[in-house]
């Protein structure tokens, strides 16, 4: 996770929104965000855990120590210029927070092109 924002509604008080991001030429490049999949619990501990560790704040949203590993599902990819990943999940949610896993493990920019390519058919099999 590379930055968290308050909620809306009975979220608004804790840290529930989760930007999220792969691996890609050295740097994290940000590629969705996650509202869902976590429990009432685990989003308060990640509240006081981000409160902790947080790098800039700009009110509603703060970058964080990108330190949380999450596994994430989602229906499918689709290019954006809204993140610096290129690409956007669609309708990511949170499986589980990966306390087995360090940044270093994340999926790569290399992965999510070839599951982008493989939506679209274009990714050839023998490659």
């Amino acid at each position: 996770m590379t930055g968290v924002e308050f909620g809306h509604g009975r979220r608004r008080d804790v840290l529930s929104d989760y930007t999220f991001a792969v691996r890609g030429d050295g740097n994290l490049l940000n590629i969705g965000k996650a509202y869902s999949g976590l429990t009432d619990l685990e989003i308060a501990e990640m509240t006081g855990f981000f409160k902790q560790h947080t790098l800039q704040d700009f009110g509603r949203f703060r970058l964080v120590e990108p330190i949380v590993v999450i596994e994430v599902a989602f229906n499918g990819i689709q290019k954006s210029d809204r993140h610096s990943s290129g690409y956007a999940l669609r309708f990511p949610r949170i499986v589980r927070i990966r306390t087995d896993k360090i940044v270093a493990d994340i999926d790569t920019i290399e992965t999510v092109e070839k599951l982008y390519n493989q939506h679209i058919g274009t990714l050839d099999p023998t490659a």
